[in-house]
């Protein structure tokens, strides 16, 4: 049958500059084995399916998957699904705080003057990351030992472990090699006075190779509350994403006064017609 779809460009206000994400906006009826067929064949990093809540307190529900499986959490599919719902019928009707239901539970996104933001999870595993992971992650991504300042788990679901080095520049230098079974974040800070106040990159490993993602929000979101929450950085903040894969990602970190960080941006619509499932 044909199914109303979109993909939707998120963390940028400039169609094909962010992150693309397949949003299917309406999944009834359709088997686990369907999704993910099609979540393959789009090719995407991500593909959602809109579907009916099943808690009474959320908005709407979603089902998150790679071309390979189906994730709990992920926030640029966040932000792309929300934006998407945003624009049917019912979520015409939507407040200010929109409550998406996930395979992680509750998820709050809120309408913000950068664009949607979501809520971040609670971080599963955190704290200070062995000596001997530290100096993997340096050869993998081809990193000079010089430049690590820090290195934190800042998993909310991916199981990101990040590197904090001295700078933007070293962390748009790496060329990661063969990343294992690690999903890996870096970060490292702009000049004071720069329009972005970090640069991010991200790697994981995908079909036998190393892939980075152009703007990842479950991340940003981590290292929003690791740097945030270390007092190396102040909230709000814009970390840039994707320069080094010709993309132009923005994502805007904030932080409420009972300690949430908030992960957000642009998001706009580039596809929309059918999909036959």
């Amino acid at each position: 049958m044909a199914r109303a779809f979109t993909q939707v460009d998120v963390f940028t206000h400039e169609p094909y500059l962010g992150n693309p994400v397949a949003v299917v906006l309406d999944g009834e009826g359709l088997s686990d084995t369907e999704m993910q067929q099609f979540a393959s064949w789009t090719n995407l990093s991500e593909t959602t399916f809109l579907l009916p809540p099943t808690d009474p307190d959320a908005d709407y529900r979603v089902r998150i998957f790679t071309p390979s499986l189906e994730l709990p959490f992920a926030g640029h599919p966040t932000l792309g699904t929300c934006h998407a719902w945003l624009g049917t019928e019912a979520g015409a009707k939507g407040g200010d705080v929109v409550v998406q239901e996930c395979g992680a539970g509750l998820v709050r996104i809120r309408r913000t003057d950068a664009g949607l933001a979501f809520a971040a999870p609670p971080l599963v595993r955190s704290g200070p990351v062995e000596a001997e992971l530290v100096d993997r992650l340096v050869k993998i991504l081809g990193a000079d030992p010089a430049d690590v300042v820090d290195a934190q788990w800042a998993d909310n679901g991916p199981g990101w472990v990040a590197l904090l080095l001295s700078s933007a520049d070293a962390v748009l230098a790496l060329r990661p090699g063969d990343a294992g079974d690690l999903d890996i974040g870096v970060v490292g800070p702009y000049p004071p006075g720069s329009p972005s106040a970090v640069e991010v990159r991200a790697f994981f490993p995908s079909n036998g190779a190393t892939a980075e993602d152009p703007v990842t929000g479950s991340l940003n979101a981590a290292l929003g509350q690791w740097l945030l929450g270390s007092g190396r950085l102040t909230a709000p903040y814009v970390a840039s994403q994707g320069t080094a894969l010709g993309r132009r990602g923005r994502v805007h970190v904030d932080r409420d006064e009972d300690g949430t960080v908030w992960a957000g941006g642009g998001t706009v619509t580039c596809l929309d017609g059918v999909a036959r499932l």
